[in-house]
């Protein structure tokens, strides 16, 4: 986990500064700052792809591929998604069920139109917290603990702030949902890598998927 302390610090180092907008800027007036940059051709094409390594079918595939390679590295990721998308379920549709979605915001209480992005549909509930940015931080936090490489490091901690801040962009969630998903899923990933990945010593897990097929 040492190598990954200045990946882990730059993280910190924008959930401070990100926290700090949210303190001194309401919801609304930063989802309009940052509403006002969609239109850019290029922007909305890069962030309207890249929401799709949010999805829980992207982090599955994932783990699918990992699993023949090392079934470890496949439960590794499937916890620490199934974990945090658990508990974000229950804060979404339980705790925070009465959230609305950007587009509705504006739609039916700030009585502004948003600038959308082409061929996106626009939902209206169960906004707090971001399922997206928290499978994203999972997933490629997940990826960044397991290897080695410096630049694929960088690049999937890259990745997962793309796909968290395209939910925004997309004006799917408020700056805070995707703050808050972020949180959720990188302590996940943490908890698994501290009690599952780098502490298990099973030998059942060190094998992989076309091994283990062939067993049975």
């Amino acid at each position: 986990m040492k190598q990954n302390s200045i990946y882990l610090l730059a993280y910190l180092v924008t959930l401070l500064y990100v926290g700090n907008i949210l303190l001194n800027s309401g919801k609304v007036q930063i989802h309009k700052a940052i509403n006002a940059h969609v239109g850019n051709e290029f922007l909305d094409s890069v962030f309207k792809y890249a929401t799709h390594f949010g999805d829980g079918l992207f982090a599955f595939l994932v783990a699918l591929v990992l699993a023949f390679s090392s079934i470890r590295k496949s439960m590794y990721v499937l916890l620490s998604y199934f974990g945090a998308a658990l508990f974000s379920t229950i804060m979404k549709h339980w705790l925070f069920a009465e959230i609305y979605r950007p587009h509705f915001v504006f739609q039916y209480f700030v009585r502004e139109e948003l600038k959308e992005v082409e061929g996106v549909e626009m939902l209206g509930l169960n906004s707090f917290p971001s399922g997206h940015a928290l499978s994203a931080f999972a997933l490629f936090f997940c990826l960044m603990f397991m290897t080695r490489n410096h630049l694929l490091k960088f690049l999937f901690l890259c990745l997962a702030f793309l796909a968290a801040f395209s939910r925004t962009y997309l004006s799917q969630h408020w700056l805070v949902d995707i703050y808050v998903g972020s949180i959720i899923g990188t302590l996940f990933s943490i908890l698994f890598y501290i009690v599952f990945y780098n502490r298990v010593s099973s030998q059942r897990f060190d094998t992989t998927l076309p091994k283990l097929l062939s067993k049975k």
